[in-house]
């Protein structure tokens, strides 16, 4: 048996690291400072534009001794270079993982089942761009020989979550004479609300589904149809001048109407949440253009050579993991809160929702064991400082531990006035309050009575890294993506766990298929689910009749 395929629990370093928290779990953050007067420049590290200052964690030297020695254990080295070779480490679909070859520079080598991968990736790229530049600058015509104006992405999951993310993050980049706008819930209210205002003859829909069946997305990419032939007299030639598809399945994308010279494709070794920067980004890059969208490409595979190269005490993705790790195992912490200081970045927390968890939401292990340790937390957030009005009382306060990732920038790319240096201010100061808080003399000093006291009190000790950037730019949101998505592998590989796969979300999707032509039935159908599933149904028809 190799180390790393040891159970979490019998590994050296992880019994280590359970020695060490009982000496270390009560040392206060005030003291690991005042011990080590460098300790705030010395715990940070940069890489490819991006600052990490990690030194506002519960850790000493000791710990990321041993946190590291943890990853070594656990084949992490091993595991990194399986990925970028193309192995199938996705082993319950038997699939390699190379959302990395999404980002290689043309020229370069990533194999497949023998094929270099990265050929096919620049040719799907330069398909995406040549439709791009048509699109933006007025040649792509509608069927009644209008220009686009009006993009709408339908999609679901990481059809969506990614193009919504990065149109938020570089709206300051996109094309401000073209509407964009994203369908993916299957309430009716969302489509209904996306095509408010828009004239059918200047709008384009690009349907994100790799197999073009996917329950959600095609209900409204024909509703889509249907709003579409309404507005323009009914004629089924329109369809092609209106709707392009990202998909894989030829024949459903014809049947549709759509030209299959229209359609762009990707791979199955390219998960829905790590497929942003593949041709599910197509909106991503009509509103940006092909350079920003290349740009953003390169952030990406920046962040994937430091990932792959750098030494794991500097290496900034798996730095994140291994604090994350120590939280979750050891501190029982249940949550991480992402909270960009940067209203672009508004979106970045639901983004990185599914990656992680849908990613190390998981019990079992590669060699199908139950785990006997905590996975994934919860990642959530809001963009500063809008949460500090809101759960940051909890965060400083509450009765739970919630590390805290906090993501600046230098500079605004709307400066105005005093508002940048306000909002620094914020991250620096909310930092800073958590780490070290308030205690009963410093507020008995300020002449606070008696009884108010312990109110006032803040225990500090609550840690947070800083993540900082000089500015927000295409290239650099694809660096910090990046950033995550390879804490994320870092974390899988040290659970044990398959990270690529994500079989906790079949089961809902397969009783809900039953379940509406149950609801749909024109003659009462004789219902076999459990007593308050089967008298919902009886109760939704009845409201329907």
């Amino acid at each position: 048996m190799t180390a790393y395929s040891k159970p979490l629990s019998k590994r050296a370093a992880w019994n280590a690291l359970d020695a060490h928290y009982k000496k270390v779990q009560s040392v206060h953050l005030r003291t690991l400072f005042a011990d080590d007067p460098k300790r705030g420049e010395r715990m940070a590290a940069e890489a490819a534009g991006i600052y990490l200052d990690y030194s506002k964690n519960r850790i000493t030297d000791e710990t990321l001794k041993l946190l590291v020695q943890l990853a070594e254990e656990s084949g992490l080295r091993e595991r990194i270079d399986a990925m970028f070779r193309g192995e199938k480490i996705n082993i319950t679909e038997n699939r390699a993982v190379l959302h990395v070859a999404l980002r290689a520079p043309r020229g370069a080598s990533l194999s497949v089942d023998g094929k270099n991968v990265v050929t096919q990736v620049h040719a799907v790229l330069d398909k995406m761009a040549d439709f791009t530049h048509r699109a933006r600058q007025g040649t792509w015509k509608g069927h009644t020989g209008k220009s686009i104006r009006n993009i709408i992405n339908i999609g679901i999951g990481g059809s969506d979550l990614g193009p919504v993310m990065a149109y938020e993050a570089l709206r300051h980049y996109s094309d401000r004479r073209m509407t964009f706008r994203f369908v993916s819930n299957v309430d009716g209210t969302d489509f209904a609300e996306a095509v408010q205002g828009l004239n059918p003859e200047e709008t384009l829909f690009v349907v994100s589904s790799k197999t073009f069946t996917t329950l959600e997305t095609m209900t409204n990419a024909h509703t889509a149809r249907a709003w579409l032939l309404k507005g323009l007299g009914g004629d089924e030639k329109s369809v092609a001048k209106h709707f392009v598809a990202v998909s894989t399945n030829e024949t459903e994308v014809t049947k549709f109407g759509i030209d299959t010279a229209n359609m762009f494709g990707f791979w199955d070794w390219v998960g829905g949440r790590y497929s942003m920067d593949s041709a599910i980004g197509l909106s991503t890059m009509l509103a940006i253009g092909p350079d920003n969208f290349r740009a953003m490409l390169d952030g990406f595979h920046q962040m994937d050579e430091h990932f792959r190269t750098a030494p794991f005490d500097r290496n900034l993705p798996v730095l994140m993991a291994l604090l994350t790790i120590w939280y979750t195992g050891f501190f029982d912490a249940h949550t991480i809160a992402v909270l960009p200081y940067e209203q672009y970045l508004k979106r970045f927390p639901a983004y990185l929702q599914q990656l992680t968890m849908e990613s190390n939401g998981k019990y079992i292990t590669l060699n199908g064991m139950k785990v006997d340790y905590q996975t994934s937390p919860v990642y959530w957030g809001e963009p500063g400082t809008n949460g500090q009005h809101s759960f940051y009382q909890l965060i400083h306060q509450g009765t739970r531990l919630i590390p805290c990732d906090f993501i600046a920038f230098g500079a605004s790319l709307n400066p105005l006035g005093r508002h940048h240096d306000i909002l620094i201010a914020n991250v620096f100061a909310q930092a800073e309050a958590l780490a070290f808080g308030k205690t009963a003399e410093q507020v008995k000093a300020e002449g606070t009575p008696d009884w108010l006291v312990p109110h006032r009190v803040f225990e500090g000790n609550r840690p947070s890294n800083i993540i900082m950037a000089d500015r927000l730019t295409p290239e650099i949101l694809g660096k910090l993506v990046a950033l995550y998505e390879h804490c994320v592998f870092t974390q899988g590989v040290i659970w044990q766990i398959d990270s690529f796969d994500q079989w906790g979300v079949e089961l809902g999707k397969v009783l809900a298929q039953r379940i509406v032509t149950e609801l749909e039935s024109k003659a009462e159908a004789e219902l076999a689910h459990d007593s308050s599933t089967n008298n919902l149904i009886r109760r939704y028809r009845r409201g329907k009749s």
